[in-house]
């Protein structure tokens, strides 16, 4: 792991070392006669106008110095194979959304249950997509990860799968035709990075409906090209009816995921989640940072809003060996050329 202590360098020290100095210069350039001893402690004479120059210069030039060695070990230097690229999404407007912001009361509807997307939501995912290929997001991404639940999947593959209808095609679409009251033709899962559900990045757990999933068994047949084998158990045993996540189990959950993400072999990953999901966990990380990064990084994340970060492996979580590192080693045997000429 590399730290670079801040701390370390406190200005006090050094500056009362310079104030030191610039005292014992004024006893030896005095014109005074030294005082006896036994006189009592006396106070120096206020120093001349170049003396308090050249005094003013040196601790101007020190604060200087402290402001480059701060500014140099806020920075950090990390092998690029322990690092990952993560470009985060949340979802698209979902009918929960709507109803919630005319009345909060509404989240504990049943007949949000599971939500889907809104017209407008299936627009906000189209222009999502457009920026994805016009961006080359959709060439470099190597695996979408998403919420198991209605509205991150239709988000996810809406944005990500591949081009054109899945009709007429021998391999499995992303999404069946008219899923989730979509009116959406099936989404083909040719030409695109595989999809992987995963239910440590899904919304607050427990009370609310919306947030409430399907069996795996139903949503294998809406969307046939997702990966489910991660999730233990059909039914949904995380959700509770009378309990809600706390927050602070929220960013937990959310760490754990990211430690999980740096597991994979891939190194750009997209992740389809959720609004809570996302301001808690993002919460749990930046105090290390500059207060603008870390304000930039807590805000909440609009409907299907899309931010990259970067992620570095500092516990050595993950093993994969780098592809673009070069030993540079001096082959051996007769023809080693010299040294010397």
């Amino acid at each position: 792991m590399a730290f670079l202590m801040t701390s370390t360098y406190s200005s006090a020290p050094i500056l009362f070392n310079f104030k030191t100095k610039i005292l014992k210069s004024i006893d030896l350039n005095s014109n005074q006669q030294p005082t006896p001893l036994n006189l009592g402690p006396v106070l120096p004479s206020p120093p001349s106008p170049s003396i308090r120059r050249r005094s003013f210069l040196l601790l101007c030039s020190s604060s200087s110095l402290l402001s480059e060695m701060e500014s140099s070990a806020s920075e950090g230097v990390y092998p690029l194979h322990r690092s990952k690229t993560i470009h985060l999404v949340r979802h698209a407007q979902g009918i929960h959304n709507v109803a919630g912001e005319k009345d909060h009361s509404a989240y504990l509807s049943e007949e949000l249950f599971d939500a889907h997307l809104t017209t407008l939501g299936w627009q906000q995912v189209d222009n999502l997509r457009k920026h994805v290929h016009a961006s080359g997001l959709s060439k470099s991404v190597e695996l979408v990860v998403v919420s198991p639940l209605l509205r991150t999947m239709q988000t996810a593959v809406g944005a990500f799968g591949g081009e054109g209808s899945a009709d007429g095609n021998d391999v499995p679409p992303l999404m069946a035709k008219n899923t989730g009251n979509s009116n959406r033709p099936a989404i083909s899962s040719l030409n695109c990075p595989p999809f992987i559900a995963v239910e440590l990045c899904r919304e607050h757990l427990g009370v609310h409906p919306c947030d409430r999933r399907r069996s795996i068994s139903e949503y294998k047949a809406m969307f046939p090209a997702i990966d489910f084998s991660l999730i233990e158990n059909d039914g949904d045993v995380l959700w509770t009816a009378d309990t809600r996540e706390k927050n602070e189990e929220v960013a937990a959950r959310g760490v754990k995921f990211m430690k999980w993400l740096l597991t994979r072999e891939e190194k750009e990953i997209v992740v389809v989640t959720h609004s809570g999901f996302l301001f808690h966990t993002l919460g749990a990380y930046g105090d290390d940072c500059h207060p603008t990064l870390k304000k930039e990084m807590s805000k909440h994340f609009n409907n299907c809003e899309l931010r990259s970060v970067v992620i570095v492996d500092r516990s050595m979580i993950g093993s994969n060996p780098s592809k673009t590192d070069f030993p540079g080693k001096i082959p051996s045997g007769p023809d080693v050329p010299s040294d010397a000429v």
